[in-house]
């Protein structure tokens, strides 16, 4: 059986280059460089056709551990809830009054870049608190 070595998430959505970069700000990535023989993706995106100019965009860790994230524009709507959703790991190790407070920055933050807040799921018996959240264009995510 082959071993996976790399993998990628990939994000339907609307406005492929939007929720890209909203993504760079949440997690730290970057765009990476146009293709060879380009200086910029802009130059990149007036070879294409016009229909295919703004139909995906990339994002990727620059340390090389994370995985690549693949945005393409899709004709429909969101319309669900998420079947896989992504957890921002900003409270990992934390607990209590701690960890909320860790989690309430990130939130703001994350708010004051176009997210959503959509609930906190406070701590119980089994699990510590986390964030209910929704990208720019309403994909859920938790801050955990």
């Amino acid at each position: 059986m082959a071993e996976v070595k790399q993998f990628q998430v990939t994000f339907d959505c609307a406005d492929p280059e939007r929720v890209a970069r909203f993504w760079c700000e949440v997690l730290g990535y970057v765009v990476p460089p146009p293709p060879e023989g380009f200086a910029t993706w802009e130059d990149f995106a007036g070879s294409l056709p016009p229909a295919d100019r703004g139909a995906a965009f990339v994002c990727q860790d620059p340390t090389g551990v994370g995985p690549r994230l693949y945005f393409q524009r899709v004709p429909e709507s969101k319309v669900v809830k998420n079947r896989v959703h992504l957890d921002v790991r900003v409270g990992t190790g934390l607990v209590g009054a701690e960890r909320l407070a860790t989690l309430e920055a990130e939130c703001a933050r994350l708010v004051a870049l176009g997210a959503t807040r959509v609930r906190l799921l406070p701590a119980d018996d089994d699990e510590e608190s986390c964030i209910v959240m929704q990208d720019v264009e309403g994909n859920e995510f938790c801050l955990d």
